[in-house]
């Protein structure tokens, strides 16, 4: 279930259910906050996503995501990961991330140095709740470009593209570990 939170003012938020998914906007920054449980082991599940590379493997193929930088076994704090993604048909734009911090098999956090955004901040958290079930949680706390005119132009096509790509990764995420939904 992914839970999409609108704002009639900046006072009221409306509550709409899709999924597990909550988009919230607040002082000029949008929070994405989800939730996917997953039916295998944290071992399992952490070695999977502490893999930079497999981030291609839960981008949907219509971004042409692709990894620029060298790969490496393990992401580490520090880590500098370039990209380049399609942002619209035939517009590709650079991006490069950093993992700023790392607590094994709890969470990592991957910031934007450089890309589409004004801001990016994406924390990612690991939980067993059973031997072969973890609750993943995800916040995004993101900027858009450009201020007011960023936010009327591109803000309701940014957030239903980054809940699209959520999606897509729950998706990816139950084939891959074999989940039900």
């Amino acid at each position: 279930m992914v839970i999409l939170t609108l704002h009639s003012n900046k006072l009221e938020p409306v509550l709409i259910e899709i999924n597990m998914i909550a988009v919230q906007y607040q002082s000029g920054i949008y929070q994405l906050k989800s939730e996917q449980i997953i039916n295998a082991g944290l071992e399992e599940v952490w070695n999977y996503f502490s893999q930079p590379q497999n981030l291609d493997h839960l981008t949907p193929d219509d971004m042409a995501f692709k990894i620029t930088s060298g790969q490496t076994p393990r992401m580490y704090a520090g880590q500098i990961i370039s990209y380049q993604i399609e942002i619209l048909p035939k517009i590709k734009q650079a991006w490069v991330t950093e993992i700023a911090h790392v607590k094994d098999k709890v969470m990592f956090v991957d910031e934007q140095r450089f890309g589409p955004y004004a801001m990016w901040h994406h924390e990612h958290h690991f939980k067993a709740i059973a031997p072969d079930k973890v609750q993943m949680n995800d916040i995004v706390s993101y900027k858009l470009p450009l201020g007011l005119l960023g936010r009327i132009v591109a803000g309701n096509l940014i957030k239903k593209r980054i809940i699209k790509i959520f999606e897509y990764r729950e998706s990816k995420v139950n084939t891959i570990f074999g989940t039900k939904d």
